[in-house]
């Protein structure tokens, strides 16, 4: 999967200056714990490192600090008792999201030989309460996140599930981060009569940080139009490494080998796609044009499922039928290594208990079951125009589907499911189609999903990360709805 830039995390540990005269070396053994918290962290972001901070001063140059250097997320480490007024006016300044660490370095004290130093090196839970009051009295969110700073022979969990969490919250702030510096082009409109994908560009600007660089018919016909012999050669050259190429569907008529001369026109398109991307700097698309009367843009608008699947296995979602916010869900899947597959649903199964779901493409290729296939369509159902599908089956395991939608006040929201892919036969349209079973029953699942007023289209990709997606909402202050119980 494409990495994502990591984020800049501001870490700044906290303590009281009025200990360290009284308890020789504390301070010494608390900047020491705050090391390793930030040496850890390092794995997964840029750590921006704030010190450990004793007083309400040095609260405010830190926070002065963090605020300059641009920080996503700031990470308190809590390594002793700290007055709440030391460690407010960081967050205040630093106008990051935050996260209080609450790392106990032992599992537990030795009640019967601990002196009051040795109390002090392990009491962070101690001021977690009032910090947590201060931020919530002076309207900042927060999260907090308790576990042990090290693992103990006998007592691991702790810090497993402690140390997960962190990484999680990196990863999402990685997430956020390349989400407000991305570049999701908008080319041709959304499929008409399709209310649940109109999109209001300047909301995602705003919620989402994403540029949306609106995009015409010519800026790709342009570039396909000086896409060369030698680039199409190596663009089906690239393809034949990655598909098989169908014979005649058994089941529909519509769907036969590809034509020399289809493969040929969805190389070029691809060919053209690449350049768009590059010229464009984008980091996504959404796309759909319906054409007229078989002119060239109709060829275009009916050539473009290939050259997006391939786009989107490099970590450049394209979301087709103009869906905007179907884009954005495919790539936050993508960014958490998820994939992220354009996708809705197909049919219900009441007899074996699952949820067909598919799409005629794009399909996110690194998630593939096996070696997915290229079917030559002779109609595109609903749309115009002809040339070759995309078939495949998401990769068998567990998976999560993704939601992007709005709120009847026009917030947009997330909407997320954890399922699992299963072996099973599939249809053979020219098509992408997978089964997955969700925790309720098909009937009960869809009903839950439908009541959130989703889109049609969601983002399908593998595991499950609906914790994650939990966390960049969190960071988004984006309303989530998790459907059903997470699945073990």
């Amino acid at each position: 999967m494409k990495q994502n830039a990591k984020a800049k995390i501001g870490v700044f540990g906290i303590g009281l200056a009025a200990y360290w005269p009284q308890f020789a070396g504390l301070k010494e053994r608390l900047e020491g714990y705050q090391r390793t918290v930030e040496q850890r962290i390092s794995e997964w972001a840029t750590v921006v490192s704030g010190g450990l901070v004793d007083d309400a001063s040095a609260a405010q140059r830190t926070g002065d600090a963090l605020a300059q250097a641009g920080v996503d997320l700031v990470f308190c480490y809590v390594g002793t008792y700290s007055t709440s007024s030391q460690v407010l006016p960081v967050v205040q300044r630093a106008k990051a999201p935050v996260v209080i660490l609450n790392l106990q370095p032992r599992a537990a004290l030795d009640y019967l030989h601990t002196d009051t130093a040795e109390w002090l090196a392990n009491c962070c839970a101690c001021c977690v309460p009032e910090i947590s009051c201060a931020f919530a009295r002076a309207g900042i969110r927060f999260q907090v996140v308790t576990g042990m700073l090290e693992p103990e022979p006998d007592v691991r969990e702790p810090w497993e599930s402690a140390w997960a969490e962190i990484e999680q919250w990196c990863r999402a702030a990685s997430v956020v981060h390349a989400l407000k510096n991305s570049r999701i082009g908008f080319l041709g409109h959304t499929y008409p009569g399709m209310l649940d994908m109109y999109s209001d560009f300047t909301l995602h600007h705003a919620e989402l940080g994403t540029h949306i660089e609106v995009l015409e018919m010519c800026d790709l016909d342009e570039r396909v139009q000086a896409v060369s012999e030698a680039d199409v050669r190596r663009k089906e050259g690239e393809i034949l490494g990655v598909f098989d190429i169908s014979e005649d569907s058994p089941s529909d008529p519509l769907a036969k080998k590809p034509t020399a001369e289809e493969l040929a026109t969805a190389c070029r398109v691809a060919a053209g796609l690449d350049k768009l991307v590059s010229d464009f700097t984008l980091g996504g698309l959404s796309y759909y044009y319906r054409g007229l009367n078989g002119n060239r843009y109709e060829q275009l608008g009916a050539s473009l499922t290939l050259g997006c699947s391939m786009l989107t296995a490099r970590g450049i979602p394209c979301s087709g039928e103009g869906d905007l916010k179907n884009c954005q869900a495919m790539k936050i899947m993508d960014l958490l290594g998820a994939g992220g597959s354009f996708t809705e649903f197909y049919a219900l199964d009441f007899r074996e208990g699952f949820i067909l779901m598919g799409h005629d493409g794009p399909f996110h290729l690194r998630i593939a079951e096996g070696r997915p296939v290229l079917r030559g369509l002779a109609l595109y159902h609903g749309k115009r125009g002809y040339g070759v599908g995309v078939e495949a089956s998401v990769r068998k395991g567990p998976v999560t589907i993704l939601g992007l939608t709005q709120s009847p006040g026009g917030r947009l929201r997330l909407l997320t499911a954890e399922g699992e892919s299963l072996e099973g036969d599939r249809l053979r349209i020219g098509n992408t189609n997978s089964r997955i079973r969700f925790a309720l029953p098909p009937g009960d699942f869809f009903n839950a999903w439908c009541a959130e007023g989703p889109t049609h289209h969601c983002a399908l990709g593998v595991g499950h990360i609906a914790r994650s997606i939990e966390k960049i909402s969190a960071l988004l202050e984006m309303e989530l709805k998790v459907i059903g119980k997470q699945q073990a």
